[in-house]
């Protein structure tokens, strides 16, 4: 990936302040291709956590807002106002303030899940269709070198036709009740702010995003057991669903916050009539690649759009900055730039992942049409 050769993106930020560990994520993302300046937040619904927020990132005083709103309207205004906006919030404060920054026609990164109801996604892309500014949804993963290549392998036919998908996403934070003091994980557990979907939202989407990347193929239908194993907890902590893909393949899905001996265990098996792929997120740099009858190949990250020599390991910082350069190009004008971004339909998609989990899981498991 190379260095960005255009005028960085002026950039604000809604979220992320002191003690904030997503909002350090998108500031160093924002950075590493030198895309992108930083230069006015509201960093906390906390006024003076957000003043001092800003000043210890060093932004002008009058750039650091203790408002949303009040800082979409003031920087619409200016001539030197942002162009872009990063929203690093929790769930439930997705939406307004992507509203306000897409009404005054400025772009929006927005992290993932799009909203904490789905007819808030469906209220914010009709925002965003009519606004002109462009919606970034920040599905890290997609930003993998070897995930790329895995979508093009797919789309290439190198597979052939799909069969079978099994992706998980393990982790096991969560597999004890959470410590009060953990931010992290009192937000992710309060239906209020994170929505009625827990792991299913957090992880899941995650899961359903990069399975939909890399085959292309759209998801018709899904059977979801949704579960609470920690006594207590009020949204889901372990959720299995079946997928049902056009075109006949089927597919599997697994996402645990409860699953003890996994850190951030996000795995992917695409099996086709002729060859398979697996990716796995903890060893990033490698992918396995299998024809019927030939040996298994190890497909490492190379080719020429990367940052560092092969050998040298990318991961997740470095994802993160791929979307974020590929969406200031985008911003730019630079043709075909957003073409592998998840967007719009990525993140009013995610929205109806988790509403039709729910549905299914209310309901025993029983098989529901995607909305």
């Amino acid at each position: 990936m190379e260095q960005a050769n255009f005028t960085p993106i002026r950039l604000g930020m809604v979220g992320g302040g002191t003690g904030a560990f997503i909002g350090q994520v998108h500031r160093y993302a924002a950075r590493l291709d030198r895309a992108y300046e930083l230069i006015a937040g509201a960093l906390s619904s906390r006024p003076d956590v957000a003043l001092s927020s800003g000043a210890a990132l060093g932004l002008a005083p009058d750039r650091c807002y203790t408002d949303f709103t009040e800082m979409a309207r003031a920087e619409a205004a200016r001539e030197d106002g942002i162009e872009a906006v990063a929203i690093v919030t929790p769930n439930h404060m997705h939406f307004a303030p992507a509203k306000a920054f897409l009404e005054a026609g400025i772009h929006v990164i927005c992290d993932k899940p799009m909203t904490a109801h789905l007819h808030e996604a469906e209220e914010l892309t009709r925002i965003a269709q009519s606004s002109g500014a462009k919606f970034l949804l920040t599905q890290t993963y997609s930003g993998y070198p070897l995930v790329r290549q895995a979508r093009q392998m797919v789309a290439e036919g190198k597979l052939g036709a799909i069969r079978l998908v099994q992706v998980e996403y393990a982790q096991d934070w969560l597999a004890r009740p959470a410590d009060p003091d953990n931010k992290q994980a009192a937000w992710r557990s309060d239906p209020a702010r994170s929505g009625r979907g827990g792991a299913i939202a957090d992880i899941g989407t995650h899961a359903y995003h990069l399975a939909r990347y890399i085959t292309g193929l759209p998801v018709t239908q899904i059977a979801a057991q949704l579960n609470t194993f920690v006594p207590g907890r009020l949204v889901d902590d372990h959720a299995q669903a079946t997928l049902r893909f056009e075109g006949g393949a089927m597919g599997t899905l697994w996402a645990s916050q409860v699953a003890v001996g996994s850190e951030n265990g996000l795995k992917i098996r695409i099996v086709g009539e002729d060859a398979s792929l697996e990716w796995q997120q903890e060893n990033p740099n490698q992918m396995a690649y299998a024809r019927l009858g030939e040996a298994r190949q190890i497909i490492t990250r190379g080719g020429s759009d990367v940052r560092i020599p092969p050998g040298h390991p990318e991961g997740y910082l470095e994802a993160f900055a791929t979307l974020y350069t590929d969406f200031a190009r985008a911003i730019r004008g630079q043709s075909g730039a957003d073409a592998l971004l998840p967007q719009l339909p990525d993140g009013l998609e995610g929205m109806q992942f988790i509403d039709a989990c729910l549905r299914s899981s209310d309901n025993d498991g029983a098989w529901v049409t995607m909305a």
